[in-house]
């Protein structure tokens, strides 16, 4: 589960304090598919970065599967991040050095897998990869460099999945097959999938739809397929 109790996150800018978020209070049970919607501007990536134990809130609590994360200190902050947590950057953020395959071993050899680069291998295959697995990002498309942070973000099979404008960068066709990807992943691996994004018919196609505006949750529903899952269920 995740969870945020009261959260404040502030930044001082030019000597004067600026709130980024305010207030918020927000539940995420398991499994669930939720997309954060809302302005440019308004803190959805600030919220999903907060989360992830990216950055620290300036007032508040954030809980990640019972551990409230806000309480660790750096190196035991990394590890819980490590093994609850797979996240997918809009900008990708592959290190331009290493191959796909060496990408996305790093989480594994971290996690001290010792199989990491045939799991990796295997992540790469997944996501239609087996191919290009010696090539390096400059040499990969915009689509093919997501699919690869899509595969590093899994690698460690963490409960909780969380994307920032995954499709951003690409073009309608390649974002589709990117997050069909990433339904398919989170399907597969039972995930919690929290994503921010500006589309409008991705946040229909999630359970649910928490929209920020101003630093503060305007609203917080159920998608149509959230509650015909739920009529199905009954």
């Amino acid at each position: 589960m995740i969870a945020t109790h009261h959260m404040t996150m502030q930044l001082e800018a030019g000597g004067q304090t600026v709130t980024i978020l305010e207030d918020v209070t927000v539940q995420i049970p398991e499994k669930q598919t939720v997309a954060i919607v809302g302005p440019s501007g308004s803190g959805k990536s600030t919220l999903l970065g907060l989360i992830a134990g990216l950055d620290r809130p300036t007032s508040g609590t954030i809980w990640l599967n019972g551990v409230e994360i806000t309480a660790l200190g750096e190196k035991a902050m990394a590890r819980l991040r490590l093994a609850n947590v797979g996240y997918i950057f809009q900008s990708f953020h592959l290190i331009p050095t290493l191959t796909a395959l060496e990408n996305v071993s790093i989480p594994l050899e971290l996690a001290g897998d010792r199989h990491a680069r045939q799991r990796a291998d295997e992540l790469l295959r997944a996501v239609g990869l087996g191919h290009r697995v010696s090539h390096y990002p400059v040499q990969l498309s915009g689509g093919e460099q997501q699919r690869v942070a899509v595969a590093r973000a899994f690698a460690c099979r963490p409960p909780i999945l969380l994307a920032d404008e995954p499709t951003g960068n690409l073009d309608s066709s390649t974002g589709q097959q990117v997050i069909e990807l990433i339904m398919a992943l989170h399907r597969d691996a039972g995930t919690t999938l929290v994503l921010v994004t500006h589309d409008q018919q991705l946040a229909a196609s999630m359970e649910r739809v928490i929209t920020i505006r101003d630093g503060k949750i305007a609203s917080d529903q159920f998608t149509a397929l959230q509650q015909s899952e739920s009529a199905h269920q009954l």
